[in-house]
């Protein structure tokens, strides 16, 4: 199964990016042998759009043109919250179902487009507090990693 995370805003060069490929270069390598592959980030730009509304829509428009069709996870602090070994028994239970692709969305700097959430099979949060978009990429990129080595029983992941 390709895992993606599709990101509305570009990422400078920086320990944030720097973070964000250590992490998905782990789970690349950890990944293989679970037959989850990719842990690529297609970022997209933002629009331009004058209002709110208009620019989520328009970035939303340009999501779903841009992920692969598969499972779509949405990142949004009104979602649901789950622990790190209820993430990977899900991850292993859509790659087991055969399903191609894994896809995991941060919105823009207005968030996700209220009908691109309603649509995703997953809305899912870290916290109800507000993260910047380069933190929540680091912390998504890290518990795919954290997945990978769950899902492999290897020590990385110290649970209960």
């Amino acid at each position: 199964m390709r895992v993606s995370i599709g990101a509305v805003g570009r990422m400078k060069a920086g320990p944030e990016r720097e973070m964000v490929s250590r992490y998905l270069d782990r789970a690349v390598g950890s990944g293989k042998p679970l037959a989850l592959t990719g842990f690529e980030v297609i970022e997209l730009p933002e629009s331009r759009a004058s209002a709110a509304a208009g620019r989520k829509a328009e970035e939303a428009r340009a999501l779903r043109a841009a992920l692969p069709p598969g499972i779509v996870v949405a990142l949004d602090e009104r979602g649901k919250s789950i622990g790190s070994e209820a993430f990977a028994a899900q991850i292993g239970r859509w790659r087991d179902e055969g399903r191609p692709a894994l896809s995991f969305v941060v919105g823009g700097a207005d968030g996700l487009d209220p009908d691109f959430v309603k649509g995703a099979d997953l809305v899912l949060s870290f916290s109800p507090l507000t993260w910047p978009h380069q933190l929540v990429r680091i912390m998504l990129a890290e518990q795919l990693y954290r997945v990978t080595t769950i899902l492999s029983g290897h020590p990385y992941h110290r649970g209960d």
